[in-house]
Formats: structure tokens, sequence, C-alpha cells
């Protein structure tokens, strides 16, 4: 039996961050309309903890929480891309910015209506969830 998830490596614009995320053929990305992500035009790909590592630049890592203070905002400190983040939706699991893989992948993207999270977040809930 094959994997069915292939390690994709991907990171910030100066390079000093870097991850790798495991993920399948095809890849479910959340466009989301919040205050944050509509400036950003962050992709989110949502993964379980044991599909993500940080290879380099931990260092590196500022953090910025808001509202809350649950979701965990992970920025470069040189180069000021976020890449990835510990959303509040999945804080089991990570958020990672499909625009930030190194290579293109088959994305099928679904729009969230995160300017109203506290109504919709349950959507999104089940993406940090291991596979059975």
């Amino acid at each position: 039996m094959t994997d069915p998830f292939t390690w994709r490596a991907g990171g910030c614009h100066c390079g000093g961050v870097r991850f790798e995320v495991a993920l399948p053929q095809v890849v479910e990305a959340q466009s989301c309309n919040c205050s944050m992500c509509a400036k950003t035009g962050y992709l989110h790909v949502i993964v379980p903890e044991s599909r993500f590592r940080l290879t380099k630049g931990a260092e590196r890592l500022a953090e910025y929480t808001f509202n809350s203070r649950v979701a965990r905002h992970l920025f470069c400190s040189e180069c000021g891309i976020k890449s990835f983040y510990r959303p509040r939706s999945n804080p089991d699991g990570w958020s990672v910015n499909a625009r930030c893989l190194d290579e293109a992948i088959h994305l099928e993207i679904t729009a969230f209506d995160g300017a109203n999270w506290e109504a919709n977040a349950d959507q999104l809930a089940r993406l940090s969830l291991e596979p059975s």
C-alpha cells in the first residue's frame, strides 16, 4: 500500500523559515474573508500536528495574537511572511499557507466566512483530525 501523503516543502520569502507538510494528491484549502486573511491573501491548508514539521528558522519566528489570543500567528522576523500558524479553529494542528509551498499543488479551494467566525468555525474542526 502506498502512503496517501507526500511531504512537500515550503517557507518564507527570505528562506530563513522552512517547513514540510504531508499532503494528499488533491488538497482541500480555504480562502477566508476575515480581516487578517483578506489583507494577506492567505490560503489555508489545515493539517494535523503529525503532518507538519518546522525544518529551519524557529529562532526567526515572531508571534502575533489578537482577540481571543488562541490563534498563534507566526511570521518570519526578517521578511514578515506568515507561512504557517496555529489556528484558533484547530489548536491541535497547523494551517499552512498554500502560497508558501515550493511547488504547485492541486488545490480544491472553498470559501470560508471567517468574517463571521463564531458562526462558522465548526466547519474547520475536522481538518486537523488524524485520518482513520
